[in-house]
Order: C-alpha cells, then sequence, then structure tokens
C-alpha cells in the first residue's frame, strides 16, 4: 500500500500516562429513571444501557470542574509521574473532543494552568476517539526528528451537557423509536481525563518504547456517527461492521507489512460497549483475558477512553510487555500502535 499507514519510531518512548476519573458515578438505572416517560410511551425496556451496551454506570465531574480542569490536572500528574518539569515540554497537544468554543484553541487554556514556557507549541488535535493514539504518534515522530525533547498529550471529556439535551429531547413527547435507537450511543458517554508524557528512551531507561503501528482511513463512513453539542446521532449496526471491516483491513496490513500482533500481553483498545469488543475479539482472534474493560464503569470518555485504560494497566504490566493500542474513531479512521513495556 502507498502513503504512510505503517509508521515505526526509533526514539521516543511513554514516560508516564495518568488518568483523571470523575467523581459523580450516575448509574445506567439513573438514566433508566430520566427517561421513563419515554420509554413507557415507546414501549422500550429499561436495562437496555445494561443489557444491551455492558455500560452500568458512568461518571460526571462535581458543579464547578471543568473538563479542561480535568485535563490541566492530568497534565500536571502526568509530569510529576514522569519527573519533567514544565519548562523541559516542548510541545502540548489537547485531544479533547469536548469544546466550549471554537477558538481559542482548549490547548491555551492548559498549557497557561500547567506554565507551560513559551516555547512550548501547543494545539488541538480532533480526530473523534482516535485523537490520543494520534497525538502520541505526532509527538514521536517529532522527537525522533529531533524537533523537540518532550511532549504532553492531555484529553479532558465532558459528557454531562450532551447528556442532559438528549435527555430532554428524547422525552418529548413528539420522539420516536427511531430517535431512542440513533441517540442510544450517546446514553453509553462517560466523563474523564487522561494525559501521558512523551520523551527520549535514552535518557529514561525505565521508559516504554513506542515501537510504531498503522492507521487505516475509511471515511466513506464519515457520516455514520455525527456529534456536537446538542447531541451524538450514530448508526450503530453501520458503525459496527463498517468499524470491524475497517479494523480487520488494518490488522491484516500491519502483518503483510512485518508486524505480528498475535501473542501480545495486552490489547488496550477503545472502549465502547459490549459488541463491539466482543466482535473485535472474535474478527481477531485475541485472547480475551488480555483485553482489559473499563466501559462498564467509565462509559465511552471518548478519546481519554483508551489512555485511561492503559494507565490502569500500567499497575500490572512488567518490563519486557508488548501492548497493542488498538482505537476507531468516528470518521472511520482505526490506528493500532504497539508499545514495549
Amino acid at each position: 500500500m502507498t502513503g504512510n499507514a505503517t509508521f515505526r519510531h526509533h526514539t521516543a518512548a511513554l514516560l508516564a500516562v495518568t488518568s483523571i476519573e470523575a467523581p459523580l458515578v450516575v448509574t445506567s438505572a439513573d438514566f433508566d429513571e430520566r427517561l421513563a416517560p419515554s420509554l413507557k410511551r415507546l414501549r422500550l425496556s429499561k436495562r437496555m444501557l445494561e443489557r444491551v451496551a455492558g455500560v452500568h454506570e458512568r461518571r460526571w465531574w462535581s458543579p464547578g470542574t471543568e473538563f479542561d480542569d480535568a485535563a490541566t490536572e492530568a497534565g500536571a500528574k502526568a509530569l510529576a509521574e514522569a519527573g519533567i518539569e514544565p519548562g523541559q515540554i516542548g510541545l502540548l497537544i489537547n485531544t479533547s473532543v469536548t469544546r466550549r468554543n471554537l477558538e481559542p484553541s482548549v490547548a491555551v487554556k492548559i498549557h497557561n494552568g500547567l506554565g507551560l514556557p513559551s516555547s512550548a507549541m501547543n494545539f488541538d488535535l480532533a480526530n473523534a476517539c482516535l485523537g490520543f493514539v494520534n497525538g502520541i504518534t505526532l509527538a514521536a515522530s517529532m522527537i525522533d526528528s529531533g524537533q523537540i525533547k518532550y511532549a504532553l498529550i492531555v484529553a479532558g471529556e465532558d459528557a454531562q451537557a450532551t447528556q442532559e439535551t438528549t435527555f430532554r429531547r428524547l422525552n418529548d413527547a413528539s420522539s420516536t423509536r427511531a430517535d431512542y435507537l440513533r441517540e442510544f450511543a450517546t446514553l453509553t458517554l462517560g466523563s474523564g481525563a487522561a494525559a501521558a508524557v512523551i520523551g527520549p528512551a535514552d535518557l529514561h531507561p525505565r521508559s516504554h518504547r513506542i515501537i510504531g503501528g498503522v492507521s487505516r482511513a475509511g471515511t466513506e463512513h464519515h457520516e455514520l456517527c455525527v456529534g456536537g453539542p446538542d447531541g451524538m446521532f450514530t448508526d450503530t449496526k453501520g458503525l459496527l461492521d463498517n468499524g470491524l471491516e475497517l479494523v480487520l483491513n488494518a490488522w491484516h496490513g500491519a502483518h503483510r507489512d512485518g508486524w505480528d500482533w498475535k501473542s501480545m500481553d495486552r490489547y488496550v483498545t477503545h472502549q465502547v460497549s459490549n459488541s463491539y469488543t466482543n466482535a473485535i475479539i472474535k474478527a481477531v482472534n485475541l485472547a480475551k483475558d488480555k483485553v482489559p474493560i473499563t466501559f462498564p464503569k467509565w462509559g465511552n470518555v471518548g478519546p481519554a477512553s483508551l489512555p485511561m485504560t492503559l494507565a490502569q494497566e500500567a499497575q500490572t504490566l512488567n518490563p519486557g510487555d508488548r501492548v497493542l493500542c488498538m482505537g476507531v474513531g468516528s470518521g472511520l479512521n482505526t490506528a493500532m500502535l504497539e508499545i514495549a513495556w
């Protein structure tokens, strides 16, 4: 295949990955109660979020906490864990889907909040749920080239406002079963934040080498999931079927290009639902016990979902373990990134 669908890194490493859980637990049973009028009118059963998606709860921020404040907190935590001073950072990439305005970027507030130097580039990288993985790849490439030495990747997500709007719309007397199914995925979202510090492997012997990976685009499917401040509207079956096909193309293409990912120690996937995770496991024959699951307690936290799961798994990974990060984002795009722990 022409282009740059396969990439390998040479000097970049993951120094730290951290997460921040939003403190307010909101159960799917709570959502069922909020939607009780429409569920009764449309003759839809309760517990669909638990039975179909496998999401038992998700989290919201406390009143007064903003998503970018949480991203800033996650960034500070990652810097402290990596032992890197703010003044050493040459690049900040914010990968949040959540934003309150079109400009300036979300990154500028985080840059200021962390006290990063004027010399540190900062910008938003938006690619739906795939943004954080894309951010790591971009940072690793810039470190490989010698343009920067250290990078900080962050994401902070807040699902509450969109879900409150969805409740109001679905409880309207004019809503239909089709409306409910089209907005079902919105109800699986959750709030949270994550951050990662990327730097040169040779200066950090205990760091985790970013080996490289593969990406594929299926942009003919860009209308299957469209989200905004007023809601997220999804063709769930179309997204699953075509996303799975794209993952298979990327997986088999990577193996033809010399990657061997059949026996990794951990497969850290973007967290969506039961059906999505089980379909991926079955399609590429992954060992189920090597695929950590966090969506039942966090929901789908957008681009923060995968790094939050990786941060959780970091506690049990051992030096020498091979980790494959796997994600799909609306659009459609997919990427797989290998990290040598």
